[in-house]
């Protein structure tokens, strides 16, 4: 019996699953849709083999032809296994906040951002006698927080821009300053606070996207009075917990 050909027929299968993982990518931002041509030129893959795994995905319902007609797009199949397939971000990582605040004793937040907020999901509390707490469901600006300016750095410049605007009442001298600290995050530094948002209490926060590309954000909020002495710790805190949220399927 010739074994080799199920092997060959085998890595054939995941050659052409992946190739069909390289097309729906391509589409996934691009929701006026795609030429074949733009298709074959993004994955780099001949038109003709691109014309066959697009006719295979619309029959599936995981590809659609774009209204009016110039394209293919992504197809409501995927738009369904999507929400059947969302998480709860704050089941998933709560043992990482868990672990961070019996780590640090101090207060560990998990926000996400919506309609230009951030608004508190989770929460970790520290073991120190003087420690902050905010509650669940709490609701934070952007342009004053550690977290919410982590979150910024993830977003355009149009967004940022209009966030520091609304939230500085254009006020140039904020906005040039906080427009500073998002570039200094973008290039990988992580956001403070210092008693900006709540006198007495200084924060350092980070922020990541889930698998569906909603933005989350992590932080540390501490009194001041003891916020300079721990922060490298926080540092090497912050950085341990990108590194398990990556694990954990966020990026």
């Amino acid at each position: 019996m010739n074994t080799e050909i199920p092997e060959i027929r085998r890595a054939q299968g995941i050659q052409v699953i992946a190739r069909a993982a390289d097309v729906l990518r391509a589409l996934k931002h691009e929701k006026s849709g795609m030429s074949l041509g733009q298709i074959a030129d993004r994955v780099g893959l001949p038109r003709s083999t691109v014309q066959r795994i697009v006719n295979a995905l619309i029959e599936e319902g995981m590809v659609m032809m774009s209204q009016p007609a110039s394209g293919y797009r992504l197809g409501p199949e995927i738009q369904s296994l999507a929400k059947a397939g969302l998480i709860d971000a704050a089941e998933i990582l709560h043992p990482i906040l868990a672990r961070t605040a019996k780590a640090t004793g101090e207060t560990v937040d998990l926000g996400v951002m919506r309609n230009g907020a951030i608004i508190f999901v989770d929460q970790a509390a520290g073991s120190h006698r003087l420690r902050t707490v905010s509650a669940v469901g709490e609701v934070f600006p952007l342009a004053t927080t550690a977290n919410g300016k982590s979150a910024l750095a993830l977003c355009d410049d149009a967004v940022v821009n209009d966030v520091l605007r609304r939230e500085f009442s254009d006020n140039a001298e904020e906005i040039a300053r906080v427009t500073q600290e998002i570039a200094v995050i973008r290039a990988g530094d992580f956001g403070l606070d210092c008693d900006e948002h709540t006198d007495g209490i200084s924060a350092i926060g980070t922020a990541f996207r889930d698998p569906s590309g909603l933005i989350y954000a992590v932080s540390i909020p501490v009194p001041s009075a003891r916020f300079a002495a721990v922060l490298p710790m926080l540092r090497a805190q912050l950085t341990k917990i990108l590194q398990d949220i990556r694990k954990v399927g966020f990026s």
